[in-house]
C-alpha cells in the first residue's frame, strides 16, 4: 500500500494538531469564518483531485481507512499532513461516531464579491441566485445541481446559509468547493448589478407568467430561486421576467433543488 509520506499517527484526543477536527457539530453551528471542514471520500475526492477552489491544510483518516485514502488522492502534496488515528480517538476528536473516517480540515477562497465574479463570466453564461435559502441539504442540492448543468457562478443573498458548511458540501458531493460563488451585500440591487452585466433575470415563481417550456435561453441568464413557502421577494418579482414550472391541479411547487434540476436542465438542454 502507497501511504501519503506525511502520515502522522496520534493516538492522543488532546493532541493540539488536531485543534481544527474538536467539536465538529458544535463548531459547524457558530461557523467557521475561513474555515471549512470536508468530510467523506466522494468529497475528498473532489478536495484532493484538483478543480477544487479550496485548498486543504490537513487531513484526519481513521487507520482502517488509510488505503482508502492512498487510493482516492494517490499524489497528495509531500506536505500535508495527514493525521492517522484509529476509531475510538477519531470519534473523541470530533465529537461523534465518525464512520466515514475521513475528513480534511481547508481554507476557503476569498469572496471575490459578486460584482466582479459576474463581470467575468464568458459570454454565454449561467448564473444561479439565490435567497433565504436557509436549508443546507437544500443548498448542498442546489450547488449540486449548478455544477451538473454547468452554471458558471451563484450568488446567494445574505440571508442563505453558508455552502462550505460540512453538510452543505457533503450534500452537493464536493459540488460547492468548485463552484465558483459570492455573497451579496445588504442592500445590494442584483438586478442592476446583473443587468450591467448583460444578465437578464429570470425569476422562477409558481405564480409565474411564462411556461419554462415556452421559454427562450437569453445568451446570459440569471435564474432566481427562493426559499421554500415564501418564495422570492415580491421587489425582485415585480421587476423581473417570471417563469412558473406547470403543475398538476392541486400541486403549485417542488422542492427548491428539484426545481432547480428542471429548470437548469430546460436551459442547457
Amino acid at each position: 500500500m502507497n501511504v501519503p509520506a506525511a502520515v502522522i499517527y496520534i493516538d492522543d484526543p488532546a493532541d493540539p494538531r488536531l485543534e481544527p477536527y474538536v467539536a465538529v457539530r458544535e463548531r459547524d453551528l457558530v461557523g467557521r469564518r475561513g474555515e471549512f471542514i470536508a468530510e467523506g471520500e466522494v468529497v475528498l475526492r473532489v478536495l484532493l483531485g484538483g478543480g477544487a477552489r479550496c485548498r486543504a491544510t490537513s487531513l484526519l483518516v481513521a487507520e482502517k481507512r488509510l488505503s482508502k485514502l492512498a487510493e482516492i488522492a494517490p499524489n497528495l502534496p509531500p506536505d500535508l499532513p495527514v493525521y492517522v488515528a484509529n476509531q475510538a480517538v477519531m470519534d473523541a476528536v470530533v465529537g461523534f461516531p465518525i464512520h466515514r473516517g475521513l475528513l480534511a480540515h481547508g481554507l476557503r477562497p476569498d469572496d471575490p464579491g459578486t460584482a466582479a465574479l459576474v463581470a467575468g463570466l464568458p459570454p454565454r453564461a449561467l448564473v444561479l441566485a439565490l435567497f433565504g435559502i436557509a436549508n443546507h441539504d437544500n443548498m448542498g442540492g442546489l450547488f449540486r445541481n449548478a455544477a451538473a448543468f454547468g452554471v458558471d457562478a451563484v450568488l446567494i443573498d445574505p440571508s442563505c446559509c453558508d455552502p462550505l458548511y460540512r453538510k452543505a458540501i457533503r450534500v452537493s458531493v464536493g459540488a460547492s468547493l468548485k463552484v465558483p460563488f459570492a455573497r451579496l451585500g445588504e442592500g445590494d440591487d442584483v438586478l442592476t448589478l446583473l443587468a450591467r452585466a448583460g444578465f437578464e433575470a429570470l425569476a422562477l415563481s409558481p405564480a409565474g407568467a411564462e411556461p419554462l417550456s415556452q421559454l427562450q435561453r437569453p445568451s446570459r441568464a440569471a435564474v432566481l430561486l427562493g426559499a421554500e413557502g415564501p418564495g422570492l421577494p415580491p421587489a425582485l418579482l415585480a421587476h423581473t421576467r417570471t417563469v412558473s414550472i406547470p403543475m398538476a391541479p392541486g400541486w403549485d411547487s417542488l422542492n427548491v433543488a428539484a426545481a432547480s434540476a428542471v429548470v437548469l436542465h430546460q436551459l442547457t438542454a
